[in-house]
């Protein structure tokens, strides 16, 4: 009688389970991509690289924890140790940096902005104040001596002197922030602390929109796909992308594509058209359709990170497009396609 009981229950939770994953798209058992486009780099550093920028096809930027600034001049390949005229005793969290041109931006925390007019040559410190709400989390070049600044707190602030000054573009701040994404026309979304909702801003809007998430699963971050529609990493390993255009409120059923035990932290979308989608213990897979199937990479599966970051720039005619999968512990890879 015993074993019956047990045995009724344990196809009961069976059951349950069945009915659970019903509507997702899973994969248990995921191949290997017969080629890797990626590649490598070693940066001899324990720092999280958190952001990276370009001032042209083979200039560039790398910023990260621990007042993590390298230089390139090669494209990526390899980097070098930058320094910054800052106080030795504040152990800076450099999380963004924009170029356009020569003239480049720089955010850190707690409440620094850098801005350099020489391409990187030299950086000066501009005085924020008191009245900047939250810390900066991500500055935008946007053109000559302007730039666009959003913070931890979810507030905008836009400058046209150089950093001089600072005008708020959001009338109030969304509260904290898990994670946010600018789009170029200078579209914002941003997921909110704790993961249980989400908000978003058009380029004419004053004030976030709020929007529920796609299932009682939190929210780990959002972003831009390159048509502009929005996807949607949640707890639980799950992808999700907008279903209908236009409607922010619409979204496709969860694809689960591995169950391993580790989020999905970001995505991108590589050059060819690939969607790249990476996360904890080396976890970084690649969907050649859309998102309907999907392969591990071969080099990530065995770099001992977690990918935190997935970075795409376009510099046609400079040397190509540059691609760079960010991991903490000062690992990075970088994108080079298929032979």
């Amino acid at each position: 009688m015993n074993r019956f009981i047990k045995y009724s229950t344990n196809l009961i939770l069976i059951i349950l389970i069945s009915f659970g994953l019903t509507g997702c798209v899973s994969t248990t058992r995921m191949p290997f991509t017969s080629v890797s486009p990626w590649q490598e780099i070693k940066l001899d550093q324990e720092a999280n690289p958190l952001d990276i920028a370009f001032v042209d096809g083979n200039h560039g930027f790398l910023v990260g924890t621990n007042r993590l600034i390298l230089e390139t001049n090669d494209g990526g390949s390899s980097w070098e140790e930058r320094n910054l005229d800052i106080p030795s005793e504040e152990n800076f969290r450099l999380i963004s940096i924009d170029f356009e041109g020569d003239e480049g931006w720089l955010a850190g925390q707690p409440g620094l902005v850098m801005h350099s007019l020489d391409a990187g040559k030299t950086w000066q410190r501009l005085v924020l104040g008191n009245k900047l709400p939250g810390d900066p989390y991500l500055i935008k070049t946007l053109q000559k001596d302007s730039a666009e600044l959003a913070t931890t707190a979810g507030a905008i602030y836009t400058t046209s002197d150089g950093g001089a000054n600072w005008e708020a573009r959001v009338a109030e701040a969304s509260g904290g922030v898990r994670d946010l994404r600018r789009k170029e026309d200078g579209s914002y979304v941003s997921v909110s602390s704790l993961g249980n909702f989400f908000v978003t801003l058009q380029p004419d809007e004053t004030v976030w929109q709020p929007h529920q998430r796609a299932s009682s699963k939190r929210v780990q971050t959002l972003g831009f796909q390159p048509n502009g529609e929005l996807w949607m990493l949640s707890r639980g390993a799950e992808i999700r992308f907008n279903e209908t255009p236009g409607d922010i409120e619409s979204w496709t059923k969860p694809i689960i594509p591995i169950v391993n035990g580790y989020n999905y932290l970001d995505m991108g979308w590589s050059p060819d058209g690939d969607i790249w989608a990476g996360g904890g213990n080396g976890t970084l897979l690649v969907s050649k359709d859309n998102g309907k199937n999907w392969e591990k990479d071969p080099v990530g599966e065995n770099i001992p990170t977690n990918f935190i970051r997935i970075i795409f720039s376009d510099f046609s005619g400079e040397n190509g497009s540059k691609g760079f999968a960010l991991g903490e512990r000062g690992h990075i890879l970088k994108w080079v396609g298929y032979a």
